[in-house]
């Protein structure tokens, strides 16, 4: 059958034309600084630590390594922890929460993941406490979860906050010298399977929380908060960076200092992030999902991740192709990037 060509080529360009005019229509965050593309890392050229544990096994969101530096860790999409034997070159299972089940657990194309994880778990956030080797798990269903030395079945540390269930736990991390932990919850209103409706509604309902292991009490530090995610703790100890994904900004809460217990605007972003990990130097790398502005057509390439500085400026960038959706992205000793990703069945493992 022949190919109409001059109602194809007006069909293409009406579909671009309604692209266009949709994306106008989106309510996108305020512009953000231009990246410096003179300090840009190629994200494709990368290394791949695969999964096997079925074809659909995948999401390795968050990346983690513990006091003695052996990992990565990375919780997956059937509610494990997995632990990365570089020796070995394979994944193991580290630790699970409550109501795992191997059989039950395992997606297929009758079950999904999507449909499994709100009894299995979805581990999303993942930090060590070097001292005593606890591992804290942030599950967007099970709650705040720590693993002792050795692995095994985590135990639920808080599954709500003054008296309001945790509905979507997302980041976690640690202060090394007072073992509190800092953790997310995105929305009261929204699990995780629901998501995209947390940014769509401009739901507010997110908070940042503190658990204090030695009262075994937890804290909520802030609420009200669009879309909390990933965090990190400053490498002075004094401010968390928190990540808002549907404004596409960072937040700074200050939790030492003359501004402790209060809040203020760091950085406006090019795109929407997750995971927010130290780089040792004083400043934060953050993951992207998507660029703000990001078409399907064009170039397939787009931004992975930002490194900002302590005063938010974007100092470094990097790109990679559109099929890649990083998570998180950990910098360890020799330049090395390891980036978790929700979709992947790998973690990536980047070169400077």
């Amino acid at each position: 059958m022949g190919v109409r060509t001059g109602n194809n080529n007006l069909a293409q360009t009406l579909a671009i034309f309604c692209v266009a005019a949709l994306l106008l229509l989106l309510p996108f965050p305020s512009t953000a600084r231009p990246v410096s593309e003179t300090s840009t890392i190629d994200g494709s050229r990368s290394q791949h630590l695969p999964l096997r544990g079925g074809p659909r096994l995948r999401g390795p969101e968050s990346v983690a390594f513990d006091g003695a530096g052996a990992g990565p860790y990375s919780g997956v999409s059937d509610g494990r922890v997995l632990k990365w034997d570089a020796q070995a070159r394979r994944w193991s299972t580290y630790t699970y929460g409550p109501g795992y089940d191997a059989k039950a657990c395992t997606a297929s194309r009758a079950r999904p993941a999507e449909l499994t994880e709100s009894r299995c778990g979805r581990p999303l956030g993942l930090r060590f406490h070097y001292a005593s080797g606890d591992l804290y798990i942030a599950d967007a269903y099970k709650g705040l979860m720590r693993a002792v030395p050795g692995g095994g079945r985590a135990t639920v540390l808080a599954a709500e906050a003054d008296g309001v269930p945790l509905r979507f736990t997302n980041g976690v991390d640690v202060d090394q010298v007072t073992g509190d932990v800092f953790f997310t919850d995105s929305s009261v209103n929204y699990p995780r399977s629901q998501h995209e409706r947390v940014t769509a509604t401009g739901d507010s309902t997110g908070r940042l929380m503190k658990y204090d292991p030695k009262t075994n009490s937890v804290t909520v530090l802030q609420s009200g908060i669009t879309y909390p995610n990933g965090l990190a703790i400053s490498a002075d100890r004094t401010h968390l960076v928190v990540a808002l994904t549907g404004p596409c900004k960072l937040l700074r809460y200050w939790i030492k200092g003359p501004k402790a217990g209060t809040s203020e605007h760091l950085a406006d972003l090019p795109g929407y992030p997750d995971n927010v990990r130290a780089d040792g130097r004083g400043g934060f790398w953050v993951a992207l999902h998507r660029e703000k502005m990001e078409l399907p057509f064009g170039p397939d390439s787009h931004l992975l991740a930002v490194r900002v500085g302590a005063d938010g400026k974007v100092l470094q960038a990097m790109r990679g192709p559109k099929s890649v959706r990083p998570t998180e992205v950990v910098e360890r000793e020799g330049g090395k990037l390891y980036m978790g990703s929700v979709e992947l069945p790998y973690v990536a493992v980047v070169s400077e």
